[in-house]
Formats: structure tokens, C-alpha cells, sequence
């Protein structure tokens, strides 16, 4: 049954292009969302009247963040080529595909970061510093626990870009489903191969947002 409709499909490439995709966008999810948050407390913290007021690192932060999170990804990734080839030794291959994800990926979140951190109560924070507390404190016991959903709301938004950003990527060497689609199906007229590739990434992206959204759901009080 399956043969008649999908003829042209190895099964056994399709499911290691499948774990390839899940190796990349895993690793790419879990760096993104350390470093998102990282700079986007940088930018948070050190905006107007906020407790690292400086407005030359808020405007160096505020540059990185907004050239990475504007260069369409396709062409990043062959901008950070040389980059690629002194961090992990190749260029081609799932592991390749990792820094380019990354600082593509990261800019993007941090913004969303931004945002939910911007929407907890000021008041709050006051109170906290006012009793005493070290931004330590109040980063983990008020912003982040305050701002949660968002946060959770925006990795996961996040991580489908990333699944979508492998499969461009796959299309220039990167290997996993893209890669599988663009040579196998698109290249040799295997419009079953692509379909099935296409049907997968779906699948992917689905599961990440109802992943999303219950955790959401789940952590938001209001």
C-alpha cells in the first residue's frame, strides 16, 4: 500500500534524515533559548532607568540583535561559512548547520525575551529592589518566573523558525530533511520523496507547538 502510493521513498534515509533534523534543531532549540534569554536580560537591564542603564552596550546589543535577526537566514549561513569551518572543522553536514541556527536563531528570541520581560510589573520589581534584593534575586524569583509564559510562548515560536531554518539549510549541504527533499525529491523528480519529507516536517513542527501551547497553558495564571 504504502509502496503504491510512495514508491520512490527509502524509508531507512528518510528516517535518518528525520533524526538529523531532530539532531540539529534540538541542539539549536536548547542554544537559543540559554542565549536568548541571556541577551535578552542584557537588553532589558540596560535600557533607560533599568538597573545596568548604559546606553553605548544597549546600542552595541541593540545593533547585534537586529542585523542577525534581519539577514535572511539562506544567506547568513553562507556568510558564516569561514566562521562554520574554524568552530566545528566542516561545512557540510548536520553539525555544520549548527552555528549558523544558532546565531540566527538566538537574535530572534532575544527580542521576544525582551518583550515579555518589558510586560512584568514595574511595581513588582520596585518592591523587590526596595526590600533589598540582588538582581540575582530578582532576575530569578521576579522576571523570570513573572514573564514565563511569554518566554515559553516565544521559544516555541522560535523553535518552529528553527525547524524551517534546517530545512533550508539541508538544501545546501546540511544534511536531514531538507537536504533529502531538495536532492532526492526535487532534483530527480521525486515528488513522493518531498511530499513524504514535507508531511514529516509537518509533523515536527505540530508536535513542537502543542508541546508549546500545554506548557502555556499550564504555567499561566493570569
Amino acid at each position: 500500500m504504502i509502496e503504491k502510493y510512495f514508491p520512490n521513498v527509502d524509508w531507512n534515509q528518510m528516517w535518518d534524515a528525520t533524526k538529523e533534523t531532530l539532531f540539529m534543531s534540538a541542539w539549536s532549540v536548547v542554544a537559543t533559548f540559554v542565549l536568548g534569554i541571556l541577551l535578552g536580560l542584557l537588553l532589558f537591564f540596560t535600557t533607560k532607568g533599568n538597573l545596568w542603564q548604559n546606553s553605548l552596550i544597549n546600542s552595541i546589543v541593540s545593533a547585534f540583535v537586529n542585523i542577525f535577526r534581519s539577514i535572511p537566514f539562506i544567506i547568513l549561513i553562507v556568510l558564516l561559512i569561514p566562521f562554520t569551518k574554524i568552530i566545528v572543522d566542516t561545512i557540510i553536514g548536520p553539525k555544520a548547520a549548527l552555528p549558523a541556527l544558532i546565531i540566527g536563531a538566538a537574535p530572534f528570541y532575544a527580542r521576544l525575551v525582551e518583550i515579555g520581560l518589558r510586560e512584568v510589573d514595574k511595581g513588582v520589581i520596585e518592591a523587590a529592589r526596595a526590600m533589598g534584593a540582588k538582581t540575582s534575586t530578582i532576575i530569578f524569583k521576579v522576571l523570570l518566573p513573572e514573564s514565563l509564559p511569554a518566554i515559553v510562548s516565544g521559544i516555541t515560536v522560535t523553535s518552529i523558525a528553527i525547524v524551517g531554518y534546517t530545512a533550508m539549510a539541508g538544501a545546501i549541504g546540511a544534511g536531514g530533511l531538507g537536504n533529502l527533499a531538495y536532492l532526492d525529491g526535487f532534483q530527480r523528480n521525486r515528488q513522493d520523496v518531498t511530499v513524504v519529507a514535507t508531511i514529516i516536517i509537518l509533523i515536527i513542527v505540530f508536535i513542537i507547538q502543542m508541546i508549546g501551547d500545554a506548557i502555556t497553558r499550564k504555567i499561566d495564571k493570569r
